[in-house]
């Protein structure tokens, strides 16, 4: 996951609002994937998230796991199983990027 990069000719096409412990959607905490063609961007603005990344739906065991500071950021690829942790303070947004439509 460190090595990825979202191509650049691609855009956000859409960016989801600011969540914490309070409003997370249960849905990214628990094993889902990135929509084919799509790169997500998970920033983070305060306190800690921590990234699971998973080889397929199936997988119980994390083969990817990243913690993600405060001002950084970590990118996820299309179609790939993930879920993520909060600490108590976190607070983070997602961007989704694709190739911009012409």
């Amino acid at each position: 996951m460190n090595q990825l990069s979202i191509p650049k000719d691609w855009t956000i096409q859409r960016s989801t609002p600011f969540f914490t412990k309070d409003n997370v959607p249960q849905a990214l905490l628990s094993h889902h994937n990135t929509a084919a063609g799509v790169f997500g961007q998970l920033c983070v603005m305060a306190g800690v998230v921590t990234y699971y990344g998973f080889a397929d739906e199936h997988a119980k065991e994390a083969e990817i796991k990243r913690v993600i500071p405060a001002g950084s950021f970590a990118i996820s690829p299309p179609q790939y199983w993930h879920r993520i942790e909060l600490s108590d303070d976190a607070q983070f947004n997602l961007n989704f990027w694709s190739e911009a439509k012409t």
